[in-house]
């Protein structure tokens, strides 16, 4: 199916960006329904699926929403007000969310499932004020298991794109952009055409311009949201997925620790290098034979540098590497094969 959405001057002066954390939640939902994992993904999916299942997650009010394929509610995927919401901001939106609209996407969720709508999500249908809380709260407890220790990682990939597409559009326009997003989308005119049987946006009743944002988890496809006021939405793969998951240059190598020994001391450089991904204390402690002990303490330390990140997993907690941390990584490698 082909859609097409006419853009006006002042639409194109509206055309911004936006990097937002529900995106990336309902996309990487829907990575996880798929079955196989797409192979983008697999390594990511490895990590996270058994703790989303130990939560219970996977059979969630949440879950239920974000089918494989076909509707993704609207209202899990409101207007970013900035370039860069908070998950909180974002959580808000949705818990204000009107019921009638509330009921209008569960019920286009319906359709898209033969007619009926999953059992969980009836008390969601009757009462969506007193609901919405509960599954904001679901959605934050899926944030800390699944994308808050791999957050720092993916937000550089998102915030690369918008500054790739930022300086594309000084030096070439604001068409080159658009016709730049996907093979998917091309830019004819005055147009934007979209030739994909999932996507429908539409500029009727929809607000002015248009807000692009990159995701990791949306390739291969695009995905929109047109619902007024709000302009239309196109949320598209980030340039540099690909290599999203790959480890990075020289973790969890002696050679790296050693480099990095001399700042950092060499417990504390090894305990860098194993956390390529996120990982409890436990677990280190297993993987480097120093105590549970030694190893909280130092990540304490570490986390006080803004080298690590800790995030509730259950009764666990999972220590990642910061973006700080991964540029210190890559140099200290490099560095040492050019030696």
């Amino acid at each position: 199916m082909r859609t097409e959405l006419t853009f006006s001057a002042n639409d194109l002066a509206q055309t911004r960006f936006a990097v937002s954390p529900m995106w990336e939640v309902v996309t990487s939902l829907r990575a996880l329904a798929h079955s196989p994992v797409p192979a983008l993904h697999r390594r990511w999916a490895g990590q996270v699926r058994p703790r989303v299942a130990a939560a219970g997650l996977e059979d969630g009010r949440l879950a239920a929403m974000v089918p494989p394929a076909g509707h993704l509610p609207d209202f899990l995927n409101p207007t970013p007000a900035t370039a860069a919401p908070t998950l909180a901001d974002e959580l808000s939106a949705i818990t204000a969310t009107d019921p009638g609209q509330v009921r209008a996407d569960l019920d286009l969720l319906a359709d898209g499932l033969g007619g009926r709508l999953p059992a969980r999500l009836g008390p969601l249908y009757r009462d969506p004020a007193a609901q919405l809380p509960r599954i904001a709260a679901e959605i934050e407890a899926y944030w800390e298991l699944a994308l808050a220790p791999y957050w720092a990682r993916i937000r550089a990939v998102l915030e690369a794109d918008v500054f790739h597409r930022a300086r594309q559009a000084v030096e070439h326009g604001t068409a080159r952009v658009l016709d730049d997003l996907h093979e998917t989308v091309r830019w004819d005119g005055g147009a934007l055409r979209l030739e994909q049987r999932h996507c429908a946006v539409e500029r009727i009743d929809a607000g002015a311009g248009l807000l692009l944002v990159p995701s990791a988890f949306a390739w291969p496809r695009v995905l929109t949201r047109s619902l007024p006021p709000g302009p239309p939405q196109l949320a598209y793969p980030a340039r540099g997925t690909a290599t999203l998951w790959e480890p990075r240059p020289g973790a969890g190598s002696d050679a790296l620790a050693d480099a990095l020994a001399a700042v950092l001391g060499r417990s504390r450089a090894r305990l860098l290098a194993e956390l390529d991904a996120p990982a409890s204390t436990t677990e280190l402690a297993r993987r480097t034979g120093l105590s549970a002990a030694g190893v909280s303490q130092h990540l304490t330390a570490l986390r006080a540098a803004g080298l690590t990140s800790a995030h509730r997993a259950g009764h666990a907690v999972l220590y990642a590497r910061t973006a700080v941390a991964d540029s210190l990584l890559a140099p200290a490698s490099a560095a040492r094969s050019d030696g």
